[in-house]
């Protein structure tokens, strides 16, 4: 059982942005929010009380980000080498049992997305928790860089990167990882919906 403030959770916002036209994602304006800002806003509200400290990864405008009042850490591995480096950085960073991540880029996530994801390590084998949600297509695909995981995976990690991994997946499949479905009455459609350029960033504003 994961008790009240046993997860740190990250804001991965360390992308080149570069399907946005190279802008720093996270920066960008959601309702008048910006995106990573609207991420940590939604973790201070996450349900059950599980998150004690927030910390956000990002390669750039770091002083934007520290602005937003939590701490801000860079990729330890250079060339933005993708959201498993956001993921290493928080497991280095991180002071409590649990590491959770979101990206800057779905503004909508659950607000019991820790809940749930917490509630796979009822199991004491469980390692990671990743969450997943129904396509337009009816089909349950995983949401990977929505992940709950054990801080002790630290050394894996670092193992896996050091090899020249980069792909979240092939990472978790190395370990017991739990897939959360987010597909019951009532969840949004939307909420894990990454916006990945302006457009979509726009639309999705729209009710």
């Amino acid at each position: 059982m994961i008790q009240a403030s046993e997860i740190t959770a990250l804001v991965l916002a360390g992308g080149r942005g570069s399907r946005m036209g190279g802008v720093d994602k996270g920066l960008q304006n959601f309702n008048g929010t910006p995106l990573a800002l609207q991420a940590l806003l939604r973790l201070q509200m996450q349900q059950g009380g599980l998150i004690g400290d927030l910390m956000v990864n990002a390669n750039r405008n770091l002083s934007a980000y520290e602005a937003f009042g939590s701490p801000v850490w860079p990729d330890t591995l250079s060339d933005y080498a993708g959201p498993l480096a956001g993921f290493l950085t928080g497991l280095e960073r991180c002071e409590t049992p649990y590491l959770l991540t979101v990206p800057c880029d779905s503004p909508l996530f659950p607000l019991d997305l820790a809940q749930r994801l917490a509630q796979a390590f009822d199991d004491d084998s469980t390692e990671i928790a990743m969450a997943a949600a129904r396509e337009d297509d009816g089909q349950l695909r995983t949401q990977p860089v929505f992940c709950l995981m054990r801080v002790q995976l630290l050394e894996s990690l670092v193992a896996f990167t050091q090899a020249g991994g980069r792909k979240i997946d092939r990472w978790t499949d190395q370990h017991r990882t739990v897939v959360v479905p987010f597909d019951r009455p009532g969840d949004d459609p939307k909420a894990f919906f990454n916006t990945n350029t302006l457009a979509e960033l726009h639309a999705l504003e729209k009710p």
